[in-house]
């Protein structure tokens, strides 16, 4: 069950970056994005999120300060900005879309997202 279309993603060396993009086709993202993460047998982490209405924006204290979520309104998608990776990044990223402007208090959980991209690998070697 694929709802959203993400692109980026790869194998890069640690200090790199790279960015990810989230698109939903034939429509414009409403409500809040979400970037969550799921390292091999582990459960899917929150990484980081925006609220489209105002810009507003929450980072998992483990990439605070080196990831961004860009406001780009030149295009209908959302991406997330991964800069100085560290081998740590490693995983599977989705990105996920709750489409109302009252769910600002669960952002953190991957369960108040409705679409889910169909994720994407980040590698990052040492």
């Amino acid at each position: 069950q694929v709802q959203l279309v993400q692109s980026g993603g790869g194998l890069v060396q640690a200090g790199d970056s790279l960015r990810l993009s989230c698109a939903a086709s034939g429509r414009t993202f409403i409500g809040m994005v979400g970037w969550f993460r799921q390292f091999p047998g582990l459960q899917r982490d929150f990484v980081a999120t925006i609220l489209l209405s105002n810009g507003s924006t929450d980072y998992a204290d483990s990439v605070k300060g080196r990831f961004t979520i860009p406001m780009e309104t030149a295009e209908n998608a959302v991406h997330l900005q991964m800069n100085s990776l560290k081998p740590e990044d490693t995983a599977v990223y989705s990105c996920a879309e709750h489409p109302t402007t009252t769910f600002w208090r669960r952002r953190r959980y991957s369960w108040a997202y409705d679409s889910w991209g169909q994720g994407t690998q980040v590698t990052v070697s040492s």
